[in-house]
């Protein structure tokens, strides 16, 4: 049981993290900062803060063949086509239309969990799961008009590679820390961020020097912690509720923007926060605690996760 009350909170922590990255993005692009730019950055700080903990920690130290290449495929493959199709499809289609859109993705990794991990798919997770969509389609509204289709491929594209870097995310082995499995995921989203932005010109340091502050809170805040956090709490209660949890994120994204960005706060939105967290509290209560105390999908996860002898 003390496991699972770490995990839900840990979660939460991650998904208020990354509720920020909007704003800071904002920011980054009012100094003229390009995506690649942003991501590289992002990326590179990040890595350095996390090896930096792990190095003071005494633990910093290279993953078995395995988990490295699968730690590689997460940052450099999976986190970096999450990012460009969710940034490109805003170019094409409403920004709450590619929000609601992105998050599809708690249903996708329940889908997953179920033919991979073989998850039971309970009523109440998936139930949970509705309820939390519901209040987000609450917060963003449902755009009208007519809909770009490359716009919505590259939305739902998003949603799937997020889902799939959950996912396989679970699946490093448990000897490598949250904390590691951040600074690896990170140099390699680095490495790839760096090729694509430096082969296509969108590599460039030109910008303002007030531009690093929102860099470096995007690097701290909505990457170092939240990403720490996320694998961390997880590991203790799952993929399938651990992404259910996430979907606080555009809540903490629309208040964020409230106070900082000047933007308008409607009372569907306030009521949509509240349905989005009545979700998260039916998903921590669905997670099923296993004979030892950890829930147990979460254990699931760990024996898939563990290599065959």
């Amino acid at each position: 049981m003390g496991k699972r009350v770490w995990g839900a909170p840990l979660v939460l922590l991650s998904a208020t993290c990354f509720g920020f990255l909007p704003t800071f993005t904002a920011y980054a692009y009012q100094h003229r900062i390009t995506v690649f730019t942003l991501l590289f950055l992002r990326f590179s700080i990040a890595a350095l803060l996390f090896f930096g903990y792990l190095a003071v920690r005494g633990q910093l130290r290279l993953p078995r063949g395995r988990d490295l290449a699968l730690l590689a495929v997460l940052g450099g493959v999976l986190y970096e086509l999450q990012s460009i199709t969710f940034f490109s499809s805003v170019r094409y289609i409403p920004p709450p239309l590619a929000v609601l859109l992105l998050y599809l993705f708690p249903a996708i990794v329940m889908l997953l969990s179920v033919v991979m991990d073989r998850e039971r798919l309970s009523g109440r997770r998936l139930t949970a799961m509705l309820v939390a969509f519901a209040g987000i389609a609450l917060i963003f509204g449902l755009p009208g008009g007519s809909v770009n289709l490359l716009g919505v491929v590259l939305a739902v594209g998003s949603a799937i590679f997020y889902s799939l870097y959950i996912v396989f995310g679970n699946r490093v082995s448990p000897s490598v820390s949250p904390m590691a499995i951040g600074g690896y995921v990170c140099v390699f989203g680095a490495i790839s961020s760096g090729l694509v932005g430096g082969a296509t010109g969108e590599l460039r340091f030109d910008f303002a020097p007030a531009g690093w502050w929102p860099v470096l809170g995007l690097a701290v805040v909505s990457t170092v912690v939240a990403i720490g956090s996320f694998f961390a709490g997880m590991s203790l209660i799952g993929p399938s509720s651990a992404a259910v949890l996430s979907m606080f994120e555009p809540v903490v994204s629309i208040i964020a923007a409230w106070l900082l960005l000047g933007s308008q706060l409607t009372g569907p939105q306030l009521f949509g926060g509240a349905v989005v967290l009545v979700g998260a509290v039916l998903a921590v209560t669905a997670v099923r605690p296993g004979p030892d105390g950890t829930p147990a999908e979460a254990a699931a996860g760990e024996l898939e996760s563990k290599p065959v002898a």
